[in-house]
């Protein structure tokens, strides 16, 4: 009775060991799966304070809690199930859709640098104070924008664990989506509140307290303007570098050899790392002005139309 009752607790050992190993590996798995995703993460961040601006202060917080609440609405309710029947039953699908997703993130960074050459970027609307419609229209439209970033996230999170177990692959994805969204909007409410705490520490009586205040609410504009700077670049570098993997799994490897032989002649490494994002930002530029080229044109065919359509008739 002794040695069995021994037995089934070493039995019971090694299977702790192994499900806290599985824990790990699942750790793991889910640590590199969103580094994979670091780009769009970097442009979620970057994009969502622009959504507060024109708000009151007390209002900020809030708000970003409904667009985080939506966000994780995205991914677990929509995104995550459609995303494991997808690589389920239809894997190969994985790499299309990546690439329509890098496509996108690559037009989004091209008509960004290309409004700021033609001067078209969009002013901050002055809204009423306390507006609930106004509110309602910030939060839907912020959401609408984090499904296509949250979407794009989850895939490639997905395909760098496709080969995982689906119940692996369940959880890993599980835990992208919950952690990415806690550490995006997380900054981004430190972020957009960064400017009140300088001014309740520049109304202190320390002395050295008034200097940080001072310099957090001088600080604060040249920061969101670098964050959109950086959100512009790693959108054409994210969108590039998943066009650049996509060709090559789908068997025109001639680019990827290109952009692989360049990294090995300045001898891989660090330098091969800044090689290989160059050319993909340089991909995404191309392909994110052209996409801007063809939808302006359209937008232009269809003005006339438009103008025709809203005139009353006499």
């Amino acid at each position: 009775m002794a040695g069995g009752l021994v037995a089934l607790l070493d039995d019971i050992a090694a299977l702790a060991k192994l499900a806290a190993a599985s824990i790990d590996d699942v750790g793991a798995a889910a640590g590199r799966a969103s580094a994979k995703a670091a780009g769009v993460v970097v442009d979620d961040t970057a994009v969502t304070p622009r959504y507060v601006q024109g708000l009151t202060p007390d209002r900020e917080l809030p708000i970003i809690k409904r667009i985080a609440l939506g966000s994780l609405r995205n991914k677990l309710l929509i995104i995550l199930p459609a995303a494991l029947l997808l690589s389920q039953f239809l894997p190969w699908l994985l790499t299309p859709i990546l690439m329509v997703g890098g496509t996108y993130l690559a037009y989004e960074g091209a008509e960004k640098i290309w409004e700021k050459v033609a001067g078209h970027e969009h002013a901050v609307e002055e809204v009423a104070v306390g507006d609930p419609d106004h509110e309602r229209t910030v939060t839907s439209g912020a959401i609408r924008t984090d499904f296509i970033l949250s979407a794009e996230i989850m895939v490639i999170a997905l395909n760098e664990v496709a080969d995982e177990p689906f119940v692996s692959r369940a959880v890993i994805l599980v835990l992208v989506a919950i952690g990415i969204t806690v550490l995006v909007y997380g900054v981004v409410g430190l972020i957009v509140k960064m400017d009140d705490i300088g001014l309740h520490l520049s109304g202190r009586r320390s002395g050295a307290a008034r200097s940080v205040g001072r310099g957090l609410v001088a600080f604060m504009p040249k920061l969101l303007a670098g964050l959109s700077t950086v959100g512009v670049v790693a959108m054409l570098w994210v969108g590039g570098h998943i066009l650049l993997v996509g060709v090559d799994d789908l068997g025109w490897s001639w680019l990827y050899d290109l952009v692989h032989h360049a990294e090995e002649a300045v001898g891989g490494g660090a330098l091969g790392w800044v090689v290989n994002t160059l050319a993909s930002a340089l991909i995404g530029l191309v392909v994110g002005a052209l996409v801007v080229l063809v939808v302006t044109q359209v937008r232009k065919w269809r003005a006339p139309k438009d103008d025709i359509a809203a005139t009353p008739a006499h």
